[in-house]
């Protein structure tokens, strides 16, 4: 595993190639729970300066409603990767992954019912994060959001009941998210773009014009697809957890860490 170098030792030149961003919310772009004036500002800078901007997030369908609509923001991709929603001709849209071979939406649901019954009978205690009522695709396991924060080796059981029950179980910085399908954020980002991402006016950047900036561990796959990636400095805690980094850390953590890179990128 390589280290991730400071984003100050980036090149100037690699960083004017960037046209799209793509960014995680929870604690990249928000900051304990808050999104800042500062970080919002930055989205809107970004914006204005003509870069093509897509959030991809493990947040909830009904969340990504409100993002697409209100947000600064060219598509939104939702869920780890379930779906892209946009908005086109002032009407929201959307494009759903494909789910994989032989799985069907219904059947998935099914056995999501049927793991939230194994999990309540190892964690009697678990909750369910605030907006799953929101959700479409999967369970959100709330490890400190609105709960009092899960031991490690809880979240780590977690883990491994839900990944020997055969779905995906991936860690961001509140919630374990938990599905079945074999979808996860990068592939619903290049499954829009093969579709011509639709939403974005003018010509789409290419996997080498995007960078992405994330916070947690289900966000390697896109630190280990994109060329260019950033993880905002409250990152660290999990890299070596991680084997495929980003290439830059940011100095500061979660919001003022996506600023750092939103000014960089800016000056450039």
């Amino acid at each position: 595993m390589s280290k991730p170098l400071n984003l100050s030792q980036a090149s100037s030149q690699v960083l004017k190639s960037i046209r799209g961003v793509c960014l995680d919310i929870d604690d990249t772009f928000s900051s304990r729970g808050k999104i800042t004036d500062q970080a919002y500002s930055a989205l809107w800078k970004l914006k204005s300066a003509g870069f093509v901007i897509v959030p991809i997030t493990g947040r909830p369908a009904g969340w990504c409603d409100h993002i697409a609509r209100f947000w600064p923001v060219d598509a939104v991709v939702g869920e780890n990767g379930a779906f892209t929603f946009f908005m086109d001709g002032g009407v929201r849209r959307r494009l759903n992954t494909p789910m994989g071979r032989g799985v069907i939406a219904m059947s998935a649901k099914k056995k999501l019912k049927s793991l939230e019954s194994k999990i309540l009978k190892k964690f009697p205690k678990a909750k369910w994060a605030s907006d799953q009522s929101y959700r479409e695709f999967d369970l959100a396991i709330d490890i400190c959001e609105d709960v009092a924060p899960w031991k490690d080796k809880d979240v780590e059981a977690l883990l491994t009941l839900c990944e020997k029950a055969g779905a995906h179980a991936k860690l961001s910085s509140v919630h374990v998210n938990v599905w079945f399908g074999e979808y996860n954020k990068f592939s619903g980002m290049t499954h829009w773009l093969n579709k011509g991402a639709p939403g974005v006016k003018g010509s789409v950047p290419k996997i080498s014009e995007w960078i992405y900036i994330g916070d947690s561990p289900n966000d390697e796959p896109l630190f280990e697809k994109f060329p260019n990636t950033v993880g905002v400095a409250n990152l660290k805690p999990y890299l070596s957890k991680l084997k495929y980094p980003p290439r830059w850390i940011t100095s500061s953590e979660s919001g003022a860490g996506f600023t750092e890179m939103a000014e960089r990128l800016i000056k450039c």
